[in-house]
């Protein structure tokens, strides 16, 4: 099912999302191939080689990871900070991770983790939005997120859109993961399918509601005939443009036999997929790497229920954390053996920590005061550790580094100007760079 993701679901905090608008209908009528292949074409022209080189996958592991019993152990604090599980060795000298982690422990070689994050939430909401743009929260604004800023300034490549999110585990409440100022047009493309379920496949996902091919085809010849009206509404500059624009993706999604390919995932080895895990996050994993195989740019893999409150432990060992250590290891495996890790920046984030006292639930509640990222590829350092918290992982140690900071590095990777402004629709200037986000030249090569 391909979906714009303004999704409806209740967090912990009891929180509902809007319904999700779902691309079928008449609303498919209204694609028009020609503005697509041009608006490839303008990207093209546009891009810098570097950006266009470049692919990025966000992990996004919605509810908030207990980083002390992932990336982040503390092995002498006293139990109740430290938790149920041990530590193991990974193949970095005198590194050690979660126990239950044994893949990432032996691919460290692949990625770095940063052990002195710092978030400013203690939403879920705000968090989406915060982590997945760069931008503190503002009740006023909806900035654009990494996937939306790289839509605008790369485009289409090879007929795929630029943006694609895996799964609804994004919240949407304060827009999370989305285009904001920059237009729906870059609004994340988002398949909710399940990549593990038996019967996945592009054509299960393009035509909902049983429309056949030749109606479909039918309907894009009745709204050729509305292109004169089409025109003067996106003169206009209202959001119908802009929504018309957004549709195209789908279009190129359901008539491209790249992208079909690209979906098949009966294509793959049953080894490799095993390799993977048959799971949504493992499956999703490898979805990702063969769409940016396909031309596309940025791939959301979003991972939900690390709201741990209850049972932390028993979650973690039982599905997340193995469901995690098999998807994310196989990936960063998989780009380096088809000689794609240099050019693909995988990038591993949540909401933000969980407190080092557990709680009488054997959970662990929110904790702004200290997380953890992981990133690597894509012309970053691998096989270090950058930063640390303290003792009992409350909060890092010197100098933070922030969501900010990651989203300033990333842009620079793609070579865009970090002091380069958009205008937003109502005439407000906002530059790139995500607040005094700064470059981290320690973390890149």
């Amino acid at each position: 099912m391909l979906s714009f993701d303004h999704g409806s679901s209740r967090n912990c905090e009891g929180l509902n999302r809007r319904e999700f608008l779902q691309v079928g209908g008449a609303g498919l009528a209204g694609l028009s191939l020609p503005r697509l292949l041009r608006a490839e074409q303008q990207a093209k022209a546009a891009g810098s080689a570097k950006g266009n080189d470049l692919n990025i996958v966000v992990l996004w592991m919605l509810g908030g990871v207990s980083h002390q019993d992932s990336f982040d152990p503390k092995p002498n604090a006293p139990a109740e900070i430290r938790g149920e599980f041990d530590v193991i060795q990974t193949n970095m000298p005198g590194v050690t991770i979660c126990e239950h982690l044994p893949r990432m422990a032996q691919s460290l070689d692949k990625y770095s983790i940063i052990r002195n994050g710092y978030s400013y939430n203690g939403g879920h909401g705000i968090a989406d939005a915060y982590m997945l743009s760069g931008w503190r929260f503002n009740p006023t604004t909806v900035y654009a997120s990494y996937g939306s800023v790289i839509s605008r300034e790369l485009g289409y490549r090879n007929g795929m859109p630029p943006y694609v999110q895996l799964g609804n585990g994004v919240d949407k409440m304060n827009a999370g993961g989305q285009s904001g100022y920059l237009g729906n047009e870059h609004n994340p493309f988002v398949v909710s399918d399940d990549p593990n379920a038996g019967v996945f496949n592009i054509d299960g996902i393009t035509l909902p509601g049983g429309i056949q091919v030749s109606r479909f085809n039918r309907r894009q010849r009745m709204l050729e005939k509305l292109d004169s009206w089409q025109r003067k509404v996106e003169q206009q500059q209202n959001d119908v443009g802009a929504m018309d624009a957004f549709y195209e993706k789908a279009f190129g999604i359901v008539t491209s036999p790249r992208a079909k390919e690209a979906f098949d995932l009966s294509k793959e080895d049953p080894r490799l997929r095993d390799k993977y895990g048959r799971h949504r996050f493992g499956q999703s994993c490898l979805l990702a790497r063969r769409l940016l195989q396909a031309g596309v740019r940025m791939v959301n893999v979003s991972f939900s229920s690390w709201d741990t409150h209850a049972q932390n432990f028993t979650s973690l060992k039982n599905t997340l954390l193995p469901q995690l250590d098999t998807g994310y290891s196989a990936l960063l495996d998989d780009l380096e053996r088809l000689g794609m890790l240099d050019n693909t920046i995988v990038f591993w984030l949540s909401d933000f920590g969980r407190t080092p006292k557990i709680n009488s639930a054997a959970g662990r509640d929110h904790w702004v005061g200290s997380m953890v990222f992981t990133i690597g590829g894509g012309g970053f350092k691998n096989g270090q550790v950058v930063g640390a918290s303290d003792q009992y992982a409350e909060q890092p140690v010197g100098r933070a580094i922030e969501v900010e900071d990651l989203a300033a590095t990333i842009y620079d990777r793609f070579g865009f100007d970090l002091d380069r402004h958009y205008t937003s629709p109502d005439g407000r200037p906002f530059k790139i760079r995500p607040g005094q986000g700064r470059v981290l030249d320690e973390l890149l090569v």
